[in-house]
């Protein structure tokens, strides 16, 4: 008595579906890293002897060589600057301790900018840290 079976269950794996939905996953990453813009500015920082990291800093302020600020990335006049820290800085959560800014400014700058900056971080007691490069 010969019973055979006519169907045999096939052990192989077909990768070439696979295979598709990973170019297309790898396109998918690609485009989407290119539509994303830094924010950040060209700027060439002081160099600083002492390194010291603060607490995550809530928004940060740039001024540029050219005398523009910046805040977050986005050019701002100075006389909204305060008002566009205030805005960013109310919209976060409340606070244990003073919040932190962080500035950023070429150091091409003359000092009387950063001490405007300054003056605007005492008044509304912020926080603020002058970001640096390490000196070689």
């Amino acid at each position: 008595m010969g019973l055979r079976r006519k169907s045999k269950v096939s052990a192989e794996f077909s990768m070439s579906s696979m295979t598709d939905i990973v170019f297309l996953l790898l396109i998918f990453f690609m485009v989407t890293s290119t539509l994303i813009a830094p924010n950040a500015l060209k700027l060439i920082l002081p160099q600083s002897n002492s390194q010291t990291m603060a607490n995550k800093p809530i928004t940060t302020v740039s001024i540029t060589d050219e005398l523009n600020y910046a805040v977050e990335g986005k050019f701002v006049q100075f006389a909204d600057l305060e008002t566009t820290i205030i805005n960013k800085v109310g919209l976060s959560a409340s606070y244990e301790e003073p919040p932190t800014i962080s500035l950023h400014v070429d150091q091409s700058v003359a000092m009387e900018h950063v001490v405007k900056v300054m003056n605007i971080a005492k008044n509304n007691h912020y926080k603020l840290i002058l970001a640096t490069r390490a000196k070689k």
